[in-house]
Formats: structure tokens, sequence, C-alpha cells
């Protein structure tokens, strides 16, 4: 067994900062499944859900390109309580939405909050995925075992945040469930604030602004392989998964729609839950220990194209099918389940080698820069989700992903390694 003076430096502060996250991606992954299916069942088109989102993603890029600087500047703690405090008062805004305003005014009131909660989660994320790369062992793979860990077990909690959206969605309505988390994500603020240990940067002062947009070819091409990814996820997560399997599931009535609720968050969290628990056991999967610069990036080029047939076969199936079926749908689950897998080990590779790429002085900079490309990736994939989906159908939606995925697959094909750059991966 392990003594407590034996554990690793900035082992308490890691737990910490993973703690807090958890929390903050519960509510996020239940509010996102309140909003999409409390707003569906009002009539909202799929283009319309799509914009309940867009300001939640821009959001995201205008934060992270400044929120890597404002953790420079002023303190990792600092962006953590801040992403942590203003989505208590975005869950606390929206319990405001009155039933009677129009349709314009519900999709300008929500993408607003929406936005105010884009604004939180990646001042959230960018704090506690840097925190890892001063926090974690220098030997042993202890970098990318701590990165899969948090990364991994981040996604996993999201997905039960899916899960219980939907629950409380059927059990309380609307306002009850946003108010009831709230009020849970605040109680453990106060805890964090109370209990945060040593070990997190402090301020530093001579921090610029200018900093912010990286001069490194590795992270620039890795940034832009990560926009094109999770564009190619949200292409189909965002609406067009959820709205298909609501029309499949649906026969209208009021259990019905509870039945659809319960069966569509299902199927998130369980995907979610399959992709953080994939991306935790990534470093294993992969054998990183115990490989090359060279290896880790040839596997990651190799991941980014297996998953590119996923998507491409599904949107076959779905466009030849004469109309949904229930061997279609289950076929559609499995596939997505597969491509989760995949994904999955794809992003824990990203991750990774985002934190190899930096120094411990630039960290909270291109960490923010790599995740604004994250977020661009997002808008991009929550746009076309709708449009897509309206136009096309599912898919429609699913050979955007594969086109998408073939765009990243070319980005992460100019990487060079340790022996190009000077930068160890």
């Amino acid at each position: 067994m392990t003594k407590p003076d034996e554990r690793p430096a900035g082992l308490s502060a890691y737990i910490a900062v993973t703690a807090a996250y958890w929390a903050f991606m519960l509510t996020d992954g239940a509010l996102r499944m309140l909003v999409l299916l409390h707003f569906h069942t009002l009539g909202f088109s799929p283009v319309q859900l799509a914009y309940l989102f867009v300001l939640y993603e821009i959001a995201g890029v205008v934060t992270n390109l400044s929120a890597g600087w404002v953790a420079a500047r002023f303190g990792l703690t600092s962006t953590l309580y801040a992403g942590l405090t203003l989505q208590v008062v975005a869950l606390l805004a929206l319990t405001q939405l009155d039933p009677a305003w129009s349709i314009t005014a519900s999709v300008i009131f929500v993408m607003s909050v929406q936005g105010l909660s884009g604004v939180a989660k990646d001042l959230a994320k960018m704090s506690s995925k840097s925190a890892v790369k001063i926090l974690a062992p220098r030997d042993g793979g202890g970098l990318f075992r701590w990165v899969a860990l948090l990364t991994g077990s981040k996604n996993a909690v999201k997905g039960s945040g899916f899960l219980l959206g939907a629950v409380l969605l059927a059990v309380f309505g609307f306002v009850p469930s946003v108010l009831i988390m709230a009020v849970i994500l605040f109680a453990i603020l106060i805890a964090v604030v109370i209990g945060m240990p040593s070990g997190l940067p402090v301020a530093r002062k001579d921090a610029k602004f200018s900093e912010v947009l990286s001069k490194n070819r590795n992270i620039n091409w890795l940034s832009a392989a990560r926009l094109f990814l999770f564009g190619a996820r949200d292409v189909w997560f965002v609406v067009g998964i959820p709205i298909y399997f609501y029309a499949v599931l649906s026969d209208g009535s009021i259990d019905g729609k509870h039945a659809a609720f319960f069966m569509i968050g299902t199927f998130m969290a369980v995907w979610t839950i399959l992709y953080g628990f994939v991306q935790g056991w990534a470093p294993r999967i992969l054998k990183a220990a115990s490989r090359t610069d060279e290896q880790i990036l040839a596997q990651a080029k190799r991941w980014v194209a297996m998953l590119i047939i996923v998507p491409a076969l599904l949107a076959g199936l779905v466009f030849l099918a004469p109309e949904p079926s229930g061997a279609l749908t289950l076929t559609i689950v499995l596939g997505l389940l597969v491509f989760g897998g995949i994904f999955a080990v794809n992003s824990a590779l990203h991750s990774f080698l985002i934190l190899s790429f930096t120094d411990e002085k630039r960290v909270t900079m291109d960490v923010g820069f790599y995740y604004m490309s994250n977020a661009a990736g997002r808008l991009v994939g929550t746009v076309l989700s709708g449009l897509t989906y309206q136009l096309g159908g599912l898919s429609l939606s699913l050979g955007t992903a594969a086109f998408m995925i073939g765009l990243s697959w070319l980005a992460m094909l100019q990487l060079k390694t340790q022996k190009t750059t000077g930068i160890a991966v």
C-alpha cells in the first residue's frame, strides 16, 4: 500500500480539480439534454434546435482564445472557480424562461443563456486540462495516464448527465430540474473553494495577450485536426441522432414521449460513458508507455483513418434503406458505439499530444488555443447538424461526418516528430 507521503506530488490538487470538473460536466450534459428534448417537444425544427447551441459554441471559441491568457495572468484556480460560478448563474437564468414567450424570444433567451454556459464550460475545461500538465508525474507515462483518466472520466460523467437530464425532464419538468442542478453545483463550488489544496500555479503578471497565438507548427496542425474531428462528431450527435431516434421511438402520446426521452437519454449516456471509458484506457490500449514518439504519431494517424470508415458505411446504409426499421435502428446504434470507441482513442491521443507539445510557461495559452479550435469544430458541427438533417436526413449528417474526419486525417499527416521539431512526444 502506498503511504500518504509516497503519493505523487500534486495528486491532491489533481483530485480536487478532477472532482470539480466532474460536477461541472454532469450538469453540462444534463442541461444539453434538457434543452434539446424540451424545445423539440415545443415544436422547434432541427435548425432552430441547432440555433439554441450556436452561441454556446461561439462563446467557446472566444473564451478559449482568451482564457489561456486569463489563467496565466490571474492563476488557474481563478478560471476554474469562475467557470463553476457562471454555470450556476446560467442554470438559474434558465428558470426564468416563460412558456408564454414567442418562439423567437425563447430562442434568443436560451441562446444567450447557453452562451454564458459555453463560457463557463470552457473556463473549467481549460483550467482542468492545463492543471494536468503542471501536476502529472514526469516519468513512466504519467502525463498520458493522468490526462486520459481526467478526460475519460469526465466524458463518462457527462454521459451520465445526458441520462440524468432526460430522467429529470420526464419526472420533474424543465424548470424544477434546472433549479435542482443549480443548487447541487453551487454546493460543490463552495466545497471546492474551501478544500482546494496547493499545487496549481499562481498568476504570472508578465503574461501578454499576444502570446495566445501559437508559433508551434505541431500545435497549429493538431488544432486544425481537432476542429474537424469534433465537428465530425457533433454533426450527427447534437441534433440528428436525438431527433431521428425521437421520430422512430415516440408514438406521440405523453407516455410515448417520456419513454422516448428515457431511451434517447440512455443511448446518449451509454455512448458518452463508453467513449469516456475507452479514453481512460487508451494508454493501455496503445501501450503508450513503451512507444517511441514516432510510433505514437503513427498510431494517431492510423486511428483517425480507421474512423472515416464507420460514418461512411452508416451513411450508405441509411441512404439505401427504404424507411426506418428496427433492424436499421439497431445497426445505427451498434455502428455509433463502434464509432465512439475509435473516436475515444483519437481524442485521447490529441489530449496527450497537445500537452506534450507545449511547455509549462505556455501551457494555459497553448491549451486555450487548442480548445478554441475544438470549440470551433463543435460550432461548425452544431450548425451542420441541424442543416444537414433538415436537408438530407441522417444519411447526409453521417456522410458529412465522414468527410470532416478525412480533413482531420489530412491535418494529422502534417505533424512532425521530435527529430524535426525538437519537441518531445
